[in-house]
């Protein structure tokens, strides 16, 4: 396995398998892997004759108050993990190899302004763009993405569609831990207390989708019962529970499938995320 970090160094090694008639998946990552990425991997790895993995920490998708500098970073130990998924080749490029002198970016509206879109107002064009630089240069022929990042995945595949890249996007489990805690590069900033804590997602989640299965209409009251689970934490402060169309991200009146219910909840300082998904 390569790591490689230059966009050209990418380009020619791509090229020379595409010359041999092999598949391409792409697995972009901030780094910091997991589980959750592994199963990323894997699951390319066995769709894809050979994987790319970009292992870069984007700095156009953070805004100045926001936890870029001390994202955690450890490219040994991604370099073990993806040798161990069976990926061909890791991508990870400095700041100044993606972006020297950029003017152009991708945007999106609507989908891009709800949901982490609210908190996060220039979150999603950092996120494109990058999606969209990776895809030029990878030139994969499926990418995979985790359903933990439900509204990532919507936009993903919006642009795809909207900017007719031939790529197929793969929307892939989310990775729980043994206790249901949903697998995240930012759960290391936990301490014992807020891991403890932090359980009130998954818990307030496993609530509402099992209200939703029984039989519960009325969205109002599954988002309400998920809430109040949620406010039992003191330690937990809801950025906001919202249960949503899947493909629109609009809010429902009603809980009709296929819909999101997605929560994001800060855990003393750190911003977690989890959902459920009906379809």
């Amino acid at each position: 396995m390569q790591i490689v970090k230059t966009i050209d160094e990418v380009r020619k090694t791509v090229k020379a398998w595409k010359r041999e008639g092999l598949t391409v998946g792409l697995v972009p990552t901030m780094g910091y892997l997991h589980e959750g990425h592994k199963s990323l991997i894997e699951r390319a790895v066995k769709e894809n004759d050979r994987v790319v993995v970009s292992d870069f920490v984007n700095p156009t998708q953070f805004a100045p108050n926001e936890d870029f500098e001390s994202y955690p970073r450890d490219i040994q130990a991604d370099a073990a993990l993806c040798a161990d998924a069976g990926a061909s080749l890791i991508f990870n490029p400095e700041a100044d190899e993606m972006y020297t002198d950029a003017l152009t970016f991708v945007d999106m509206n609507k989908i891009t302004k709800v949901l982490c879109g609210k908190t996060r107002p220039i979150h999603f064009s950092g996120v494109c763009t990058v999606v969209s630089k990776l895809f030029n240069i990878v030139t994969p022929d499926r990418a995979y993405f985790g359903e933990k990042d439900a509204q990532q995945l919507c936009v993903i595949r919006k642009m795809v569609r909207d900017l007719n890249f031939d790529i197929e996007i793969v929307g892939c489990p989310i990775i729980r831990e043994a206790d249901g805690l949903a697998k995240s590069s930012r759960n290391t900033y936990l301490n014992e207390e807020e891991r403890k804590a932090a359980l009130c997602l998954n818990r307030a989640l496993k609530l509402g989708r099992e209200m939703a299965e029984g039989g519960e209409t009325d969205a109002e009251k599954v988002v309400n019962a998920i809430t109040a689970e949620i406010e039992k934490e003191p330690l937990a402060k809801i950025d906001y529970v919202e249960m949503v169309d899947l493909n629109t991200l609009e809010m429902l009146k009603t809980a009709e499938k296929p819909l999101l219910c997605a929560v994001a909840v800060y855990i003393g300082k750190t911003r977690l995320i989890d959902n459920f998904i009906m379809e």
